[in-house]
Parts: C-alpha cells; sequence; structure tokens
C-alpha cells in the first residue's frame, strides 16, 4: 500500500503542552507512522517542535499569525476575567483568530495544493465544531480531498447545573448555536470528503446532510510508553480514590469531596486531589471546616511525568466532571488499571464501559453526589472486584484508544476520501447494547 502524502493542519500541537495542544501533537506523531505527513501549525508551538526533533522546512510548517491571534487572545482573556474560566467566549475568539492562520496557510501552501503534492489535506486542531475552514472550498476546487476531524465540544450544560455555568462565566454559552451563522459554517461542511467525529453529543449536533460524511472516532488516546507501571499491590483498606484536573467548578472536585466526607471520617475512604485552580481555597476551607485532613490530601499539580507513580497510589479514579468533551485524564487512569468512576455524560461516558468501571448517572447537585457516595460506599465495603476490573479497563485503553491504533483508524478513512476503498470505514459506536452502571 502506498502511504498517502497529508497536509495536516493541527494548529495548536505541542509536545510540551496539555490539553489540545498535546493531544494535536501526539495524533500528528502517530498519523506520521501510517502516512508521509508536513505537519502545519502555528509559530507558538515551534521551539518546542524544534526540541523534538523535527526539521522544520521537511516535518513541518510554522505559520505566523500572531498579528491577529495574540490581539484576540489578550481580548479573550480581559472578557473572560482570567484564564480559568469563560471557555465558550475563549473557543469564540480563537475561532475568529483561526480564518486568518488559514488565509496565511493558503497563501504558504495553495500552489502546492494545487499542484496535487497532497493526496489529502487533513485538519485536525481545533477540536472545535465552531471554528469554520476557508480553504475547504479551495481544496475540493483543487481536486484534493479535505477532512476536518475530529470535532468535539459543544455539549450542553446540564440543566442541573446553572450555577456551576455561572461559576464559568460562561455567559456566551447561552448564545452558542450562533455560530453555525459563521462564515464558512456550511461551506466547510460540504465541501469536506469526510468528517471525523469525537464524541455522538456532538455528532448529534451535525445536520442530517452532513451524516453520511461522519465517521465517529473518539478524541483521546494514550501512549503506552508513557505508562511504564500499573497498580498491582495488594487491596488494601481504607479505599484510596484519586481525582485529577483543573480545580474549576464544572469538573467537580468540590461534589467528590461532599460524596466522600462521610466515608473519610469513618476511615473507609481517602482521597488524593491532584491539581490546581480557582476552586482551591473552597475545597482547603472545606476540608478544614469539616476536619477531614487526615483522609483528604491536596497537593496542587504533579509534574506530569510523576503523576502515573501517584495515581498508582490509589485503586479508583473519581471524575464527577459534568461537562467533559474528551476525557484523556480518564484514559490514562484506566492505562494504569485504576476502575474510573465518572459522570455519565458527555466524553467520558463513551470511554468506560460496563466492565470496566462506573457511569453514574447524572442528577441534582445533591443526587449526583449520593450516587457517586453509593458507588464508593459499595466498594469500599467490598474491594474484591476492584483489581480484576482495573485490568479489564486496562487492557480496553492499551487495545482500543492508543494513538497508533487511532492512526490505524484515520488512514482508512484517508483510503475512503482517496478512493482506494468503496466503503466508509466504520469503527463501531460506543456500548450499545450496554446498560448503564447506577
Amino acid at each position: 500500500m502506498i502511504r498517502p502524502r497529508v497536509l495536516l493542519i493541527a494548529e495548536a500541537a505541542n509536545p510540551e503542552w496539555a490539553s489540545v495542544p498535546l493531544v494535536g501533537w501526539s495524533h500528528a506523531r502517530a498519523l506520521a507512522g501510517v502516512a508521509d505527513v508536513h505537519l502545519v501549525t502555528q509559530i507558538r508551538n515551534r521551539e518546542a517542535i524544534l526540541r523534538a526533533g523535527l526539521v522544520e522546512g521537511h516535518d513541518f510548517t510554522a505559520i505566523d499569525s500572531e498579528a491577529v491571534a495574540k490581539r484576540l487572545y489578550n481580548l479573550s482573556v480581559k472578557l473572560r476575567g482570567g484564564e480559568s474560566t469563560g471557555w465558550t467566549t475563549g473557543t469564540a475568539l480563537s475561532s475568529l483568530s483561526y480564518y486568518y492562520f488559514e488565509h496565511v496557510l493558503w497563501q504558504t501552501f495553495g500552489k502546492r495544493i494545487r499542484a496535487k503534492e497532497f493526496d489529502v489535506v487533513h485538519r485536525l486542531t481545533p477540536l472545535s465544531p465552531t471554528a469554520p475552514s476557508i480553504i475547504a472550498a479551495k481544496c475540493r476546487g483543487a481536486g484534493v480531498p479535505f477532512m476536518l476531524g475530529p470535532l468535539n465540544g459543544g455539549v450542553p450544560w446540564p440543566k442541573e447545573f446553572q450555577t456551576a455555568r455561572r461559576k464559568e462565566r460562561e455567559w456566551l454559552s447561552y448564545l452558542r448555536s450562533a455560530y453555525r451563522l459563521l462564515p464558512g459554517y456550511a461551506s466547510t461542511r460540504r465541501n469536506a470528503a469526510a468528517i471525523i467525529m469525537a464524541s455522538m453529543d456532538t455528532r448529534a449536533q451535525l445536520p442530517e446532510r452532513y451524516q453520511a460524511k461522519c465517521v465517529y472516532i473518539p478524541e483521546n488516546a494514550i501512549d503506552p510508553d508513557r505508562f511504564t507501571v500499573q497498580v498491582e499491590r495488594p487491596i488494601e483498606r481504607p479505599l484510596r480514590v484519586a481525582f485529577v484536573g483543573r480545580l474549576v467548578p464544572y469538573k467537580g472536585a468540590d461534589m467528590l469531596l461532599e460524596a466522600a466526607a462521610p466515608l473519610v471520617r469513618t476511615g473507609r475512604v481517602v482521597v488524593d486531589i491532584l491539581g490546581d485552580g480557582p476552586e482551591m481555597e473552597s475545597l482547603r476551607s472545606f476540608v478544614n471546616r469539616e476536619d477531614l485532613a487526615s483522609g483528604i490530601r491536596l497537593d496542587g499539580w504533579v509534574e506530569h511525568s510523576k503523576l502515573q507513580y501517584r495515581l498508582c497510589e490509589s485503586d479508583v479514579f473519581a471524575f464527577p466532571s459534568i461537562r467533559e468533551f474528551g476525557g484523556g485524564v480518564v484514559l490514562e487512569a484506566m492505562a494504569l488499571g485504576l476502575v474510573p468512576i465518572v459522570a455519565d455524560y458527555a466524553g467520558p461516558r463513551e470511554l468506560v464501559s460496563q466492565t470496566t468501571g462506573y457511569r453514574v448517572p447524572l442528577g441534582p447537585r445533591d443526587v449526583l453526589i449520593q450516587r457517586f457516595r453509593d458507588v464508593l460506599s459499595r466498594l469500599a465495603d467490598d474491594p474484591s472486584e476492584i483489581r480484576e476490573m482495573g485490568q479489564r479497563a486496562r487492557a480496553r485503553v492499551f487495545s482500543k484508544f492508543t494513538w497508533n491504533a487511532k492512526a490505524r483508524q484515520v488512514l482508512e478513512v484517508y483510503r475512503w476520501v482517496m478512493g482506494e476503498r468503496p466503503d466508509k470505514p466504520d469503527f463501531g459506536m460506543p456500548f450499545p447494547d450496554e446498560a448503564i452502571a447506577d
């Protein structure tokens, strides 16, 4: 099989950062294993990519769009009141700066695309479905398939958590559907040869007329080389529970502490909160007020290279986030053999099966807290299934959620849009026959 020549657009791709930039980088490097990839990214990622060993001009090109991107980023921080809240506002403004990024990109690569130096043009990031592409129509006009994705985002705020929505300064989320009026929204979808959808919630937002172009491939994955240890020690009481994430309202660390509090008091559970953010002081106040310091650790961020060792001190990974798009941290915990307990909503519920963890149905805040408490109490009383379930979770991640596995799936999408296979690839939907564990 001849390797396809791919112009891979990943405006966010950085091996030294987390979240979307790390997703973009990891995915891009895996795709370089199955295709001849030239990565196009934003100038802010240049130095980190050079440090990673790639050759500028040969392996990648860095587009300098700072004339617009920097101004809009600074405006975004002011409107959001900082970098930790108002993510819908931040996404909206970054989508505007992306127009200019692609404008410069086409100036740089348009002639080469028209000359058919590439078999596919693939926009990997932004992941947000709100960011149109002004080059989709140009690629189609040049006779080169354009595809985008994985697209993920736009998960509605659960109606039971409007207080968290306001604390997150998500004012613009009330008008979020207006992104469909942005210039290029319809054109992007009309001219794309394929659209990779990273979650079923995001796919459901896409009009029916574009569904035939969609291929479902979850957003996140892991690099097996980064997970060199796993939980293997015998189960001991108390049950050890970990949480990893930014300490912001929608991540739900406060709900986890409230759920665990009576179990901590009786010595049945200890909790390790790994992360930092604007909610830290509130969490510390709760721990002090409820006299829980002996069973709850709030140590802030842990260096990523050391995170796996810290997580392996726990047995269970509890993550009551109420609006999580990807949930990569859930996969990382599963890769270490921890049993995940997640809110049954958005990204995480598509990662955790009935036999590899617990999906806790949403409800009002007090109901969700009680449901998490019930699961923790059950496991604290009878931890006998934890190690076996954790091993199933680990096996699931290493078989289905590695970057190399994902790259092989995307390769099949390339082959489809290039006409090398007649049928659209179908990698299945998440757990269509499984009941939700409650």
